[in-house]
């Protein structure tokens, strides 16, 4: 198998595991460059496949394509183009101009609470793209019965229990708990993540109280204000299918949102939350 067969069989193979990474191909050079037109490299978190011709750069395409990584969905295709001489130093003298497509899994919708908004929601994630998590330690609750396209069930509200389940960018966090505790509890162990989205169920006193509670505990505000809580567009929704309706429209809109600054700004990180405002308690 030539270099190239070996190349995209790497790259079906951390699509099949549900690893995110970044292909880098080589689209137009002028005069003198280390590659030509066509030359590929595959780029994951920590590994790398194929080279476009090494030197400064190979490590140039290599930050530019885990940065974008670190955008988790949001991420788009970009082209960097590069003077080999004036702009890196080398000795080639030559133009290239590379294409770096990231190459990111559907996200991840983790639901805590496996309640009648967590099974109208469900339902919902997985046309949209999301693959859902559902999150609860009553079996009665939380079972391949009740929630057949869950693509995981995970027993614990804890989320150091939530083994290999990436919470960064690429996650998406609902919390909708029988449990008001478990609720803030969930709340204050998620706030540290750096999540593409964390939302609360509940009413706006509710709200409130729970992030007194937890700037009282020395929770930063500014990680606070990122929480959209109460969670989901204000449909006027009352019943739990509307609920989860007005919970879907805000994860999309939100998921849009970072995709529109990605493709504005391609290589800066997005920035994702903010609150809004309406009154439901969880069911």
């Amino acid at each position: 198998m030539d270099a190239d067969g070996v190349l995209f069989q790497q790259l079906v193979s951390l699509r099949q595991q549900g690893r995110a990474c970044v292909l880098c191909t080589v689209v137009r050079t002028a005069g003198s460059t280390p590659r030509k037109r066509a030359a590929r490299m595959l780029v994951s978190e920590h590994e790398q496949w194929g080279t476009i011709g090494g030197g400064r750069v190979e490590k140039q395409i290599l930050d530019a394509a885990r940065a974008l990584l670190g955008q988790g969905e949001a991420a788009a295709a970009t082209t960097l183009r590069y003077h080999l001489t004036r702009e890196l130093g080398m000795c080639c003298g030559g133009e290239m101009e590379v294409l770096v497509e990231p190459m990111i899994p559907a996200p991840f919708l983790v639901i805590c609470g496996g309640g009648h908004i967590a099974q109208a929601l469900v339902p919902l994630a997985v046309p949209l793209g999301f693959v859902p998590i559902l999150v609860e330690d009553l079996e009665e609750l939380g079972n391949p019965e009740r929630f057949p396209q869950a693509a995981r069930i995970v027993d614990s509200f804890d989320p150091r229990d939530w083994r290999d389940l990436p919470l960064d960018r690429r996650c998406y966090v609902v919390i909708v708990t029988r449990d008001h505790q478990v609720d803030q509890a969930l709340l204050e162990a998620l706030l540290p993540y750096d999540l593409a989205y964390l939302g609360l169920i509940g009413s706006e006193r509710k709200v409130r109280m729970f992030r007194q509670r937890l700037i009282n505990k020395g929770a930063p505000s500014e990680r606070l204000d990122r929480v959209f809580a109460p969670i989901g567009l204000d449909i006027g929704a009352e019943t739990p299918e509307e609920i989860a309706l007005a919970i879907a429209a805000e994860l999309v809109r939100v998921r849009a949102a970072r995709r529109k600054e990605a493709a504005a700004h391609p290589m800066r990180a997005v920035s994702s939350c903010q609150l809004n405002g309406k009154d439901h308690e969880a069911t």
